[in-house]
């Protein structure tokens, strides 16, 4: 413990503040308060007047080194040594000793006595007179490190010697290093070039397996890649040494920077065969940065667990082009997903609790617990005092409610049979598709029938993916419906009073995660919800940060799920919508596999040896693909005027007639251009031709459409998407549907855009016809709403929000070794 009357000073712009401190204070409580300077972006220097007991290098070396105007850390000694005066602060008393020995022309002279004598200390010294020429400067720099001492200095004869202390020139020197610091931050704050060191790939023949080319290379350290970027530290949250969530503040401080192009990576309708959309969107900016050293970003979703461990496996691309590490993409990432799951579930426990308190308590019962009485004071919370106002009472007073608005206020009167709001968990469980809930003897026999969704198709999922902030989102939460009421109104979270809690939950998840590809190149990680039964993309907020940081040349390739009917159409009509962006250029991801497959090919079974008509060369089927699937989806993304490159996801069974062949059918189909692409092989280096093509096609003129006017009655709306994208003749509503049409327009919700749950096997509902079914009507058995979110959604056919595992899962083949803690197994 120290016992000192002394300050610690900080400047805050041009205006000197001092933080008095206790008498008696310890190191730490010294430290903690330093610390607390150099998080407020307010400040930018900090000096230290202490005495010199306090001045050790753990104090020292607590101030920022870009705030240290005293140039005392290690850091800036250090910068300073090696003569680095652009990124350090020369130290002002060492300056200003240095400037008043120039000034009086005494700087390298060679004589034995001393030209001047600079005195640190802050005692009484005696100075023999054999130490001094006549004329001779003596400097005593006490006072330039403690306020209120007076240095004496006594030299033993009457030499002709000039004394003079530098506190006043030291304080100046201190302010314009002030001054300085404020200059680079203000620097800091503009876009800065990216200077990015790529990793090497050498790829190897065969290809190994996936988490093996994972494991051979060494991943940049997150804050390393922050850094090349443009990223300040204050803007990154290290997670480990390969993963960092990025601040939302990123945006306020370039907001007067240019987006750079935005392009989408869609699909043919997707087979059991894979079509490698996330290769593709890996492949294509691997080789944008690391080969062509253009600036691009990758924009991905986070994969759920469900098919991590069901039978896709995970998503983190393959061969080499991946993100890395791929265990950490694919298993839990930052705990996005975990969060939203305890978010969903909160709003689910807070349902039936309180359909059981009201069916239990008076009203009186129910006022007295929702708004208590503490220490004598009764008051209602905020999220309170916002229900009674959208009830129309003005009152803040609880005790100034009339019975009825009493009973207003405490009474949701939620219809059990209308409860849409169902649990989730990230797990392929199929016996929780229908369950029973309430059966233990404490709930009173209040049972009811619901379900578990798979957690990526919670409602909140699809606001993480497409909020544009805190405030946002924080909005969106409130305004869930979560049911209905016995008189027909519907109720919402903030309803609930668990809106507020439910942003806390997500306070986190909101920020992109940073990782990076095998070649060193940035990706953002953020949300993932499905694309056949949500919209299927990654999030808003990761596309706005990617766009800035990459700058006006730059290039955001992020991917949208399954074919672009689904996937792209949903990016369009829905996230694009939502976000106010436009796409410059859709890459458009197709295999020869697939297209035979769509052009008659035979059906295959997971695990099972595949048929000889996709081993051998077939151009016959190959052509019936092109000329049917892979058409119409060009066809789709021109409805929205946005050119398109078709990438040939190659594999080694395919010959080069058949490449051949799809690239010029893709080009007569209307593609701007078609190129193979080798990056599962080769790295970014197999589709450099892929890179050239998608940046000739950003600059092709853009007409970007959407299908249908907001305003477009909702059985239009699903009408037009269902005769001009899918290709059917009609739609058919079930009686339930166009009563829940009915209601949402009656509600006000009739604006909102149509996010279609379809399956994704097919253009049709029918997930067994292939290539461009003809002459069916799409049969609408439901219609709900995601009014937080902001669209409604039809179910088409029977489609399920649960996955089941198969036979045999994926978690057969996944193991750990728990003396190295490697993870085998994952794909």
């Amino acid at each position: 413990m120290f016992n000192f009357p002394e300050y610690l000073f900080l400047q805050v712009g041009l205006n000197l503040t001092q933080i008095c401190l206790p008498r008696e204070c310890t190191e730490d409580e010294i430290i903690e308060e330093v610390l607390k300077l150099n998080q407020d972006p307010r400040v930018h220097g900090v000096y230290l007047h202490l005495p010199p007991v306090f001045l050790t290098g753990r104090v020292l070396n607590t101030v920022n080194p870009e705030k240290d105007i005293d140039g005392m850390s290690d850091l800036n000694v250090g910068r300073l040594a090696r003569g680095d005066v652009s990124q350090s602060f020369t130290p002002p008393t060492a300056n200003a000793v240095m400037q008043l020995l120039a000034r009086n022309g005494e700087l390298g002279s060679g004589v034995m006595r001393a030209d001047a004598v600079v005195l640190l200390g802050a005692e009484r010294m005696d100075i023999p007179p054999t130490w001094l020429r006549p004329g001779a400067s003596v400097i005593h720099c006490g006072s330039a490190f403690l306020t209120g001492t007076t240095s004496q200095v006594f030299m033993s004869n009457n030499l002709d010697a000039s004394s003079s202390g530098v506190g006043a020139l030291t304080a100046v020197l201190r302010m314009q290093n002030v001054v300085q610091s404020s200059s680079r931050w203000a620097q800091q704050q503009q876009y800065r070039p990216w200077i990015l060191r790529s990793l090497k790939l050498q790829p190897l023949s065969p290809v190994p397996r996936d988490i093996e080319i994972s494991r051979a290379q060494t991943p940049k350290a997150i804050d390393q890649l922050a850094q090349e970027i443009g990223l300040l530290q204050e803007e990154t949250e290290a997670y480990g040494r390969t993963k960092a969530k990025v601040r939302l503040s990123l945006l306020d401080r370039l907001r007067e920077q240019p987006d750079g192009k935005y392009v989408l990576v869609a699909g043919i309708t997707p087979t059991p065969l894979g079509e490698g959309k996330s290769t593709v969107t890996i492949g294509l900016v691997q080789a944008l940065t690391a080969h062509l050293k253009l600036n691009s970003f990758a924009c991905l979703r986070q994969p759920s667990q469900g098919p991590t461990f069901g039978v896709k496996g995970g998503a983190a691309g393959g061969g080499y082009a991946q993100v890395i590490p791929m265990e950490e993409f694919n298993l839990h990432l930052t705990g996005d997903i975990h969060a939203i799951s305890a978010a969903n579930n909160l709003v689910a426990a807070a349902i039936d609790a309180r359909m059981l308190h009201e069916a239990t308590q008076t009203d009186k019962a129910l006022y007295s617990r929702l708004v208590p009485s503490v220490n004598g004071v009764r008051c209602f919370s905020p999220i309170q005092v916002a229900r009674l106002r959208r009830l129309g009472i003005n009152e803040t007073d609880p005790s100034a409610l009339t019975p009825q608005e009493v009973s207003s206020f405490v009474r949701l009167d939620l219809d059990p049979a209308k409860v849409t709001w169902q649990r989730v968990v990230d797990t392929n469980d199929r016996f929780l598709r229908k369950i029973t809930v309430g059966q233990a003897n404490t709930e009173k026999g209040h049972m009811r029938e619901t379900q578990f969704d798979i957690a990526v198709a919670s409602e909140i999922m699809a606001i993480l993916a497409l909020t544009d902030g805190l405030g946002d989102m924080k909005t969106r939460l409130g305004r869930m419906v979560v049911g209905s009421s016995r008189s027909g109104q519907p109720v919402t979270a903030e309803d609930l009073g668990v809106s507020g809690a439910l942003a806390v939950l997500m306070k986190d998840a909101i920020k992109p995660t940073l990782m990076q590809t095998l070649e060193g190149t940035p990706v953002f990680v953020h949300a993932g919800p499905f694309a056949n039964i949500a919209h299927g993309n990654s999030s808003v907020l990761a596309d706005k940060l990617a766009l800035k940081l990459v700058g006006e040349d730059g290039f955001v390739v992020t991917e949208a799920g399954f074919g672009a009917d689904i996937g792209m159409e949903k990016f369009f009509n829905i996230k694009c919508r939502s976000s106010g962006l436009r796409p410059n250029v859709v890459v458009l991801v197709a295999t020869v596999r697939a297209l035979k497959m769509h052009g008659g090919g035979p059906n295959v079974s997971a695990g099972s040896p595949l048929p000889k008509e996709y081993i051998n060369e077939n151009l016959s089927l190959v052509a019936g693909g092109c000329s049917t699937n892979l058409k119409k989806q060009i066809e789709i993304a021109h409805l929205f005027g946005v050119p398109v490159v078709v990438a040939l996801n190659v594999f080694k069974t395919d010959t080069q007639a058949e490449i051949d062949l799809v690239c010029r059918i893709a080009k007569e189909s209307g593609a701007s251009d078609a190129v193979p692409c080798h990056h599962w092989a080769l790295g970014g280096r197999g589709s450099l031709d892929l890179a050239q093509a998608v940046k000739r096609a950003s600059n092709q003129p853009n007409h970007f459409q959407f299908l249908y006017n907001q305003e477009t009655p909702i059985v239009e709306k699903i009408r037009m998407i269902a005769q001009k994208v899918y290709g059917a003749d009609d739609i058919k509503l079930s009686v339930e549907a166009q009563a829940k049409i009915d209601y949402y327009n009656q509600q006000g919700y009739g604006n909102l855009p149509i996010c279609m749950a379809k399956t994704h096997l097919s253009l049709s509902h029918m997930p067994e016809l292939k290539g461009v079914p003809t002459g069916f009507t799409l049969p609408i058995r439901d219609v709900r709403a995601s009014v937080g979110a902001g669209f409604i959604y039809p179910l088409v056919g029977t489609m399920s929000t649960m996955p089941g595992l198969p036979t045999r899962p994926c978690f057969y083949d996944i193991d750990l070794d728990p003396v190295t803690e490697e993870i085998s197994g994952l794909f």
